[in-house]
């Protein structure tokens, strides 16, 4: 097992130990008082599953926000307001079924992370989905965890992308 599969493996452990609702009004908080996120007008968050943090609480901004779909190996970006239509995805991912539109509309991406380093860069669950997209796209990053999955330094790869914002609890 390689040290970034460990790393995953630990972190859900952790996030499996934290209290994810409350956690997730704290992060949203967080969120806010970002300054890429205040002036931020298109959002591209992500709908979380179960077991993740949620920040649907930041869908009564005053913004227009996006939701990814997978579509082969990439992310595509689609509209969402609260109450369109979601499908699962094949990754039991809720994904919405509006058409997507070019990413260059977006001005930050909220991207999901395991954990996250004090350097910028961040664990995601291996698909390489949001580094392929982050690479080909030049958008604003934030990533928002609680303390316990933040840590000083984690391995990375040339094809990782960094994480502008990362904050934290």
């Amino acid at each position: 097992m390689n040290e970034k599969t460990e790393l995953r493996n630990k972190a859900k452990v952790v996030r499996k130990n934290l209290d994810t609702e409350k956690i997730s009004v704290q992060l949203c908080c967080l969120a806010r008082e970002n300054e890429a996120y205040r002036g931020s007008k298109n959002v591209m968050m992500f709908y979380p599953k179960a077991e993740e943090f949620d920040f649907r609480a930041l869908l009564s901004d005053d913004k227009n926000f996006y939701l990814p779909r997978v579509s082969g190996d990439e992310l595509e970006v689609c509209p969402y307001r609260i109450g369109d239509n979601l499908k699962k995805s094949e990754f039991g991912v809720l994904e919405p079924e509006s058409d997507k539109v070019d990413p260059k509309v977006l001005d930050l991406v909220i991207v999901p992370a395991l954990m996250a380093d004090k350097n910028g860069y961040r664990l995601g669950y291996g698909g390489g989905y949001y580094d392929r997209f982050l690479g080909a796209n030049e958008v604003k990053t934030l990533c928002v965890l609680p303390k316990e999955l933040v840590v000083d330094e984690l391995p990375y790869d040339d094809y990782d992308i960094k994480i502008d914002y990362i904050i934290t609890t």
